[in-house]
């Protein structure tokens, strides 16, 4: 990673930090759809994000190593899961989005980390040290004192963070690239999406082509803001160390809890005020966790040298 020219490290930043800006303020792109349902903006969003991946792919020439993972059916499985598994998130975001829940969509994203530190234990074996254990607590707390102080369990949040959650651990162990792999999961959904959107327009009940172009551009477009922000991710992670990835990450949340708080004056008061105050305080614990493990790693790999 050091031997990289400073030029192309600045790039990569660049690319990742648009990334992650793109998707933190995607609840300003699904409110302009407001009124089209959200499983018709999902089709849409399966279909035209198909079509795009494709001219890119045709592009750069890679539908050989596209198509390469479907020799093996193990590989076909889990992009058939990870397909239904990145579609249930897409459709429950843009649903709660859309619905007034931007701030339990941010406090879904932020929580996420420590589920797949979770999910290392549960599913690799993983031991937690005394900072992931301390982490994971403090987000138990914050879900608690949800639970307590309004009787409402944070399900959008949860659901949100499990099912990216399981989307990474299935994409992790699925031998394919970021674009490819995102291209084999429209194509999964795509024939399910494409049946439900023709019967839309055969019905009358569609939103695109229903005589109102902002929403059939802002449809199409879903394509497009998809795709271009795991691009710009895919580029910056190929150049930047983890920890700065890691710390980037958090700028989508952060995006989209300040437009729930100041521009959608969605309610949040004290008691929200704790519960996000503890997952913060855990994601913090996390990140020094982080840094000092590869802080580690980098001292030992040095030592065998």
């Amino acid at each position: 990673m050091n031997q990289r020219p400073h030029s192309e490290i600045t790039a990569g930043f660049l690319a990742a930090f648009a990334a992650f800006i793109a998707w933190g303020l995607l609840p300003i792109y699904w409110k302009g759809l407001m009124g089209v349902a959200p499983l018709e903006i999902l089709c849409h969003r399966i279909l035209w994000s198909l079509v795009f991946i494709a001219i890119i792919l045709t592009f750069k020439h890679r539908w050989a190593e596209t198509f390469a993972p479907l020799r093996s059916p193990r590989n076909l499985v889990i992009l058939t899961l990870s397909s239904l598994t990145i579609a249930s998130n897409w459709l429950l975001y843009i649903w709660a989005v859309n619905t007034g829940n931007v701030l339990a969509t941010s406090l879904g994203y932020y929580i996420n980390p420590l589920v797949n530190v979770l999910f290392g234990v549960v599913f690799f074996r993983e031991r937690l040290n005394p900072l992931q254990t301390a982490a994971i607590g403090l987000a138990a707390l914050g879900v608690a004192n949800s639970v307590v102080s309004y009787g409402d369990f944070p399900w959008i949040s949860l659901t949100l963070a499990v099912t990216f959650a399981c989307y990474g651990l299935l994409r992790k162990i699925a031998a394919v690239e970021s674009l490819p792999g995102l291209f084999l999961e429209t194509m999964v959904l795509g024939p399910a999406a494409l049946i439900y959107v023709l019967h839309l327009l055969t019905s009358g009940t569609s939103g695109f082509l229903a005589g109102d172009t902002r929403i059939d551009l802002l449809l199409v477009g879903a394509g497009a803001v998809t795709a271009l922000p795991l691009i710009g991710f895919a580029f910056g992670a190929r150049r930047l160390r983890l920890t700065t990835i890691g710390l980037l990450q958090y700028i989508a949340p952060s995006i989209a809890f300040a437009l729930g708080v100041f521009v959608y004056h969605e309610p949040f008061g004290p008691s929200h005020l704790l519960t996000f105050a503890c997952i913060w305080s855990g994601l913090a614990l996390y990140t020094i966790d982080s840094v000092r493990a590869i802080r580690r790693h980098r001292r030992t790999k040095a030592d065998t040298h």
